[in-house]
């Protein structure tokens, strides 16, 4: 990775590699009701149409497979340090799960408390605010390609089935039927 010093992350990179593959936990639920403004909750309702509720993602109409950013917590702490501050990230769920594109290919599914989501294609890249808030060398890290194959900033999901998440309810990939009697993984 060219011009990227990753000597800063290397432990915590190694910390992160070490998440859960299958089962994972919530470790913080994070709505924001407007720009730049945060409230960490303690449990939170997932809606097919709109997202988490009381949420404002609904009001800056961005794509419906934008309605969830899930970042890994192993990722925050790395980056942001403090828990009081992974809020900052901008992200809602922030969970002990491995959500790199080999564990978590577009179209896998979550279940996450009573919830189901679906993992879009949609990259979760690093911006501006990213870099004010966590500095640029953490913006390099989780847009570049190893960034991106960990999915260091994080999934964007959809709701697929409404349901409660509370903070320490596990986070599964979910097991869904085939059609031929067996079950997999989504």
């Amino acid at each position: 990775m060219p011009g990227l010093d990753v000597s800063r992350f290397e432990v915590g990179l190694r910390e992160v590699l070490r998440s859960p593959a299958d089962d994972g936990t919530v470790e913080l639920i994070v709505r924001r009701p407007a720009e730049d403004e945060r409230e960490v909750l303690v449990e939170a309702y997932l809606d097919p149409a709109a997202g988490l509720l009381g949420d404002g993602w609904l009001a800056r109409k961005t794509a419906p497979t934008r309605q969830v950013a899930v970042m890994n917590a192993r990722v925050a702490a790395m980056l942001a340090g403090s828990r009081s501050r992974w809020p900052l990230a901008g992200d809602q769920l922030f969970v002990d799960l491995d959500l790199s594109a080999v564990n978590l290919p577009p179209g896998s599914r979550l279940a996450v408390g009573t919830a189901v989501l679906e993992v879009s294609d949609d990259p979760h890249r690093g911006c501006k605010k990213f870099a004010d808030r966590f500095g640029v060398e953490a913006l390099r890290l989780v847009n570049s390609q190893l960034g991106d194959e960990l999915r260091l900033r994080g999934i964007n999901a959809r709701v697929v089935r409404a349901g409660l998440v509370r903070t320490g309810d596990p986070i599964r990939r979910h097991l869904a039927h085939d059609g031929y009697g067996a079950r997999r993984v989504a």
